[in-house]
């Protein structure tokens, strides 16, 4: 499976981390940006990775903004994106479990590298139930085609 990884200058600090470890985790990782700390507006990089992972059927992604909740906000505006605002393991867990999420967003002012950590731990490993979350998860896209 293939990670898409992005994030502004806020989130810039623990992007490699994240990068690192997906890949020590044994994932391709695709870092999309920005590539120093300096200012960047978050829907940039939002879009990147969305329709980076919207395109590659199986692929999913990380945003990292100050937040989380920018880059949750404009990833979803993608078709095919489920970016999910997450805070800790649990969340992370439900966003794939329940929700089958296609990307984890967190923010790096507010998530601490433990936290990081199990998120991404949680993300990664944890499959889509499927059952009676599909049916919802399948309204949620449905939205998607109503003006």
């Amino acid at each position: 499976m293939k990670y898409y990884v992005g994030s502004d200058h806020a989130g810039f600090a623990v992007k490699g981390l994240v990068v690192e470890m997906l890949k020590n985790r044994g994932f391709e990782v695709e870092d999309m940006g920005p590539d120093t700390d300096e200012r960047v507006d978050y829907p940039d990089f939002a879009e990147k990775v969305a329709r980076a992972v919207a395109a590659e059927k199986g692929s999913r992604g990380v945003l990292i903004c100050g937040t989380g909740l920018g880059m949750s906000i404009a990833a979803n505006k993608i078709d095919g994106i489920r970016a999910a605002h997450c805070q800790d393991f649990y969340t992370a867990q439900m966003a794939r479990a329940h929700n089958d999420a296609n990307i984890l967003c967190f923010g790096e002012r507010v998530s601490g590298a433990g936290v990081i950590e199990s998120m991404i731990h949680a993300f990664t490993t944890t499959p889509f139930e499927g059952g009676r979350h599909e049916g919802r998860v399948e309204k949620i896209m449905a939205l998607e085609k109503r003006d």
